[in-house]
């Protein structure tokens, strides 16, 4: 089947090929990996949420053994406790049991002839004397002993309002000396302290002192503490200390002995605790464990289970969730695929030789730029196939006038119409050149698109350059009438290709000349140009420079009748003449502007036009003047 024969749709693509096939295996391999995720995310979900019931566990736990250490604080035994621990298991929710070795003390949540089996290990051991820090943190800042026990440093309540009143006092001194704030604060031993904004200290114009000094009944429990302390001390052979109302001390108390050095700081540190627990022991209740569980004396279980039921149901899902991703997918593909098999059928037919095919665009997606990028690609094939034809046609109208006049001549000659004198030979010859001239031009046209016209760079006068165009088109510029001039510092230079500069001002002054009405000027003028900021890129085997810190302005004008401005952007196109005509009154193949402007950029330097209709025009060639081994 020939080519013009092939179906429009093209062959069928294998099916291991298709794209809608591999879009939907992605798909698949999408779906599984978003339900793993899925799944994935649920138990990290779950997991937390069970991080956050064992948190708030944990925060009852540690409230249930606040108040149950408060309470061994404050009372000798646990006989009263009963109420406390109901009313702890109904706002916990938990079944809080306290024990005493074999026996219940207390129990939240008991159930008739059911006695509590404890388990293995208590959920904490209530000591006030002992304190778990994890529980109770600022307990341990106190050295493991609760705050809330004082035992004998409770003070009496005709103490405790003496400093009351006194506190009071100090809190009207700060209002109306520093304007500050406080507040009285009673502690568990009924002991009041001034509290000022920020923990500030208190001015001491307020004389808050008298607050930290013990009365008399902590006078009292501090000789006995400071016995205790001392006994405990003398044992390890150390010297002994005063202990201070706020549980620091000092070493000055000798008691009859001399003291020697200090005792070491961890060693008083560890009497002074356990001499506070042995005189606070009288009086907070026994330890005790504490045990608590769920409802019901069912403990808390973590594990997340799942039953049939639960797990078909998640399969379903899953299922569901798996096919309503690939019928999308699918439906996704097949409107994916409808615009690639448009751009398929249009891509053969431009393969087939339509130049004209076209997609249409709908869209901004990929697929739609894709489509627009054929679109201006097929377009600007078509730009090119119309050029290539008009080119060849130009071509083949250049080179059929001279050879039609070398045949017509010889054809002449051949039938004895016209005598083959030197005339005829002139004539002759003139045809030949302007043949050769026509295929010279495009085959440095053809090496410059190649990339292979080579360059004998060389150190050149400009004003020499020139002159030497000047006085080579002299006769032509002498029949037409026109007077060529030149301006030139002797002294300015540029790096270049002696032959190619001249060709390339060769043509401007040619086609300057061409244009230039009788008794009109063509200029010649060189000036020196501002450096050139962006060096155009060596060809190969181009010795031209890859910079420069100056360049050389080369200008042609003319008094001719100029260019028209929409015939501007095109005098550098191959074959154009702004004669539609083609009369070839003017002369010129039309290509030799396009020549001077490869031939400049070979130079690394640019050509650019400009013309005043009526006027004249001006060609301006800009060159660096520095060459590589400079």
């Amino acid at each position: 089947m020939s080519r013009d024969a092939r179906p429009r749709g093209g062959p069928s693509v294998p099916l291991g090929r298709s794209l809608l096939l591999r879009l939907l295996a992605v798909a698949a391999l999408v779906s599984v990996c978003s339900i793993t995720a899925t799944a994935w995310v649920a138990v990290r979900t779950t997991a937390v949420a069970i991080r956050q019931e064992q948190g708030k566990d944990l925060a009852d736990d540690a409230k249930t053994y606040g108040v149950l250490v408060g309470y061994a604080a404050r009372h000798r035994d646990w006989d009263a406790v009963g109420p406390t621990v109901a009313e702890l298991g109904r706002t916990t929710g938990h079944r809080i049991v306290l024990r005493d070795g074999d026996r219940t003390l207390a129990d939240s949540a008991p159930v008739p002839g059911h006695p509590y089996v404890a388990a293995p290990e208590p959920t904490a051991v209530v000591d006030p004397l002992a304190v778990d820090s994890q529980l109770l943190p600022d307990a341990a800042r106190a050295g493991g002993i609760d705050p809330r026990a004082v035992g004998p440093y409770r003070l009496t309540d005709a103490e405790s309002s003496r400093l009351r009143e006194t506190a009071d006092g100090v809190v009207t001194c700060l209002r109306t000396t520093t304007g500050d704030t406080a507040r009285v604060v009673v502690g568990e031993g009924g002991r009041p302290t001034v509290q000022t904004p920020d923990e500030r200290p208190v001015d001491p114009r307020c004389d808050a002192d008298v607050l930290n000094r013990p009365v008399p009944s902590e006078e009292k429990a501090l000789e006995a503490l400071d016995d205790l302390v001392d006994d405990c001390l003398e044992r390890r052979g150390l010297p002994g200390v005063t202990v201070m109302i706020d549980g620091s001390w000092q070493s000055v108390r000798t008691r009859g002995r001399t003291s020697a050095a200090p005792a070491p700081r961890e060693d008083v540190r560890d009497c002074v605790g356990s001499s506070r627990a042995e005189q606070l022991e009288p009086y907070v209740a026994p330890a005790a464990q504490l045990y608590v569980s769920g409802p019901g004396d069912r403990k808390a279980n973590t594990f997340f289970d799942l039953s049939a039921p639960n797990r078909l149901r998640i399969a379903w899902g899953a299922a569901l969730v798996l096919l309503v991703t690939v019928a999308v997918t699918a439906f996704a593909g097949l409107r994916l695929v409808r615009p690639l098999r448009r751009l398929t059928v249009a891509a053969q037919r431009m393969e087939a030789g339509d130049v004209s095919a076209r997609v249409e665009v709908t869209g901004g997606d990929e697929i739609a730029r894709l489509s627009a990028a054929f679109n201006a690609m097929s377009h600007r094939r078509e730009q090119l196939e119309s050029a290539r034809k008009a080119m060849v046609s130009d071509v083949a109208h250049e080179l059929r006038t001279p050879l039609s006049n070398i045949r017509g001549w010889l054809e002449a000659v051949e039938d004895g119409l016209v005598p083959p004198d030197e005339k005829l030979v002139a004539s002759v010859l003139e045809e030949a050149l302007l043949l050769q001239h026509v295929i010279d031009d495009l085959r440095d046209l053809s090496a410059a698109d190649a990339g292979e016209l080579r360059l004998a760079a060389e150190r050149l006068s400009v004003a020499d350059v020139l002159a030497q165009t000047v006085q080579g088109h002299g006769p032509l510029a002498e029949a037409s009438g026109a007077r060529l001039a030149v301006e030139a510092d002797p002294e300015l230079t540029v790096w270049a290709d002696p032959v190619r500069l001249r060709q390339a001002v060769g043509n401007l002054v040619s086609n300057a000349v061409r244009h230039t009405h009788p008794g009109g000027t063509v200029l010649l003028k060189a000036t020196e140009d501002r450096p050139v900021p962006v060096p155009v890129p060596v060809r190969p085997g181009n010795p031209a420079p890859v910079s420069a810190t100056a360049g050389v302005r080369i200008e042609v004008s003319d008094t001719g009748p100029g260019i028209a401005p929409e015939d501007l952007p095109h005098v550098f196109d191959r074959f154009w003449r702004a004669e539609k005509s083609r009369s070839r009154q003017t002369g010129g193949s039309g290509l030799g502007l396009s020549i001077v402007r490869k031939l400049i950029e070979a130079h690394g330097g640019t050509v650019e036009a400009g013309s005043t209709p009526g006027v004249g025009s001006t060609f301006v060639l800009r060159l660096p003047s520095s060459g590589p081994a400079e």
